[in-house]
């Protein structure tokens, strides 16, 4: 995976090697600070609003000063794939922390955010959109502000090492029972035709591509029921699938012993694809659906 040398931070386009920061950073030390994770395909953004509202959000969540008012971080996102030439496929990280300054838990008198952005390539995960993806259940042991994007992940690292540990793409958090979300991505049960998953509460991350996801379901007259399923749902799910930036709509075919449905992507599943395919305006010799495409 390419990495691109020009670097956006707070005050200039830099390279790589020249971005540096004092060793007390109150991001490495209290994970004070927010993040996104931005989709680009063939060159452009998908999803920009939604992530640029949400950083905003996430923000003013934990009372810090974005260095830019969202028209100028807008254009420097833009001029962010323009200097590094990107044509193809990619993601741009984005993270704010409070600042560099000595380490006490209270703010600075003065915060001076740190602000960087870089870009990825980053190609979509074919071959797994099309057959599936395995997954584990793990409890949810996160704290209970996770509508922030914050940079505390902990628990969420160590529910996705435990998947990977287990040859999964991916674990699927509950509290006693009640699923919440998974460690990096917002999961949904299909049954009879209805999709439903965790209303949009402080507890979980509020996707940006959930809010493509609800989207689609209106236009396929496909009911969209905002209520938390269990574990027990689970063995009797026709479908299964996630959703995130990187991950897109991801069928999920197997949970632990328990194969969902027929082991194979479901007919909802398969039509939310397509509509998320057609709003990131994927080329057809792209598409999950053309015969040749590969990984």
């Amino acid at each position: 995976m390419t990495i691109y040398n020009q670097i956006l931070t707070e005050k200039e386009f830099v390279q790589q090697d020249r971005l540096t920061y004092p060793f007390e950073e109150r991001g490495l030390q209290f994970g004070d600070g927010i993040y996104e994770v931005i989709r680009v395909y063939n060159g452009s953004y998908y999803l920009i609003d939604e992530h640029v509202e949400r950083l905003y959000r996430s923000a003013d969540a934990i009372k810090l000063t974005v260095p830019y008012p969202k028209e100028d971080l807008y254009h420097h996102l833009e001029k962010l794939l323009k200097v590094n030439d990107i044509q193809g496929d990619a993601k741009v990280y984005l993270q704010i922390t409070r600042g560099s300054a000595p380490r006490d838990h209270a703010f600075p008198a003065i915060p001076q955010p740190n602000m960087y952005a870089y870009v990825k390539d980053l190609p979509r995960p074919v071959e797994k959109l099309k057959t599936g993806v395995h997954a584990i259940t793990q409890p949810d042991v996160r704290w209970d502000w996770c509508y922030i994007k914050s940079l505390n992940l902990l628990p969420n690292v160590l529910a996705k090492q435990t998947a990977k540990e287990q040859g999964c793409f991916e674990a699927i958090l509950h509290k006693e029972g009640e699923v919440t979300e998974c460690s990096s991505s917002n999961v949904y049960l299909v049954k009879d035709g209805k999709v439903h998953t965790h209303p949009p509460k402080k507890n979980i991350l509020h996707g940006c591509v959930r809010l493509g996801i609800e989207r689609f379901c209106e236009e396929e007259s496909i009911p969209f029921i905002e209520k938390a399923f269990h574990l027990d749902d689970i063995q009797n799910a026709d479908e299964i699938f996630l959703s995130s930036s990187t991950a897109e709509v991801m069928p999920i075919i197997q949970i632990g012993e328990q194969t969902i449905g027929n082991g194979e992507p479901g007919n909802i599943t398969r039509t939310l694809q397509k509509c998320y395919e057609k709003d990131a305006k994927i080329t057809s010799d792209e598409s999950i659906f053309n015969q040749g495409t590969h990984a």
